[in-house]
């Protein structure tokens, strides 16, 4: 069989989201029984039908890189995490709907995989301050915002959380799927997550292989850098 075309996707996000579940669950279509901690970096690859059902329908392969680590790591691991962060065509970004620190903690991954930044600091989260979502508006990069443990969020606090992740992905420019990473009907054929997740990885190949200048998709060095004075997080 011909090789097919590929396409490099980050996952990002605290240690203990939840990441290895997930990109089990998207290459595999499978529960991860016995979930450990990643050391470094793994790589798992999903086929995905481009454009699916139309005449332009093509097979790729997806590279999904599970970074481990927190974003408080020394300098010397943020270093080392860098080299992962070479012609990206794309980034999952990944918080724990049950925890707060971890959905404020995607502004500084975001930051240090666009910026390949080994230590980026200087990110203040406030409340009702101002923040210049245009940034992201202009990143050729396609995102995607995946909340896990969906099914643990107490019934009292789904509202809360719910609004919180809206703001998080107006803020990325992203679209966000919630799940619980130990069951599959979450990503079911023909559901809306499984629509965005469809969509995300169709835009990330469209990207890389028909924008006029696919140049700009290798990476990040003479790109502008980003930079959040402030945050605005509830």
């Amino acid at each position: 069989m011909a090789s097919l075309d590929r396409v490099k996707v980050l996952v990002l996000g605290d240690s203990g989201v939840g990441k290895s579940s997930l990109v089990h669950l998207l290459c595999q279509n499978q529960v991860l029984g016995n979930p450990s901690w990643t050391v470094g970096c793994s790589v798992d690859v999903r086929v995905q039908d481009y454009k699916e059902g139309t005449p332009e329908e093509k097979t790729y392969y997806i590279e999904l890189w599970d970074v481990g680590g927190s974003i408080g790591s020394a300098s010397s691991i943020k270093s080392t995490r860098a080299v992962f962060y070479n012609s990206i065509n794309g980034i999952i970004l990944v918080h724990d709907l049950t925890n707060k620190k971890s959905s404020q903690n995607l502004y500084r991954w975001s930051l240090e995989a666009l910026n390949k930044d080994s230590s980026p600091t200087g990110v203040i989260v406030s409340n009702g301050s101002d923040y210049d979502r245009e940034q992201f508006a202009e990143n050729p990069v396609p995102l995607l915002l995946i909340g896990t443990k969906f099914d643990q969020i107490a019934d009292n606090k789904r509202n809360e959380v719910l609004t919180r992740t809206a703001f998080l992905s107006e803020d990325f420019n992203a679209e966000e799927i919630n799940l619980d990473c130990t069951n599959p009907r979450y990503l079911a054929a023909g559901t809306s997550n499984a629509v965005k997740l469809s969509r995300f990885f169709d835009k990330v190949i469209e990207k890389r292989y028909f924008t006029r200048d696919p140049s700009q998709m290798t990476g990040f060095t003479d790109r502008k850098r980003f930079n959040f004075k402030s945050l605005h997080y509830d």
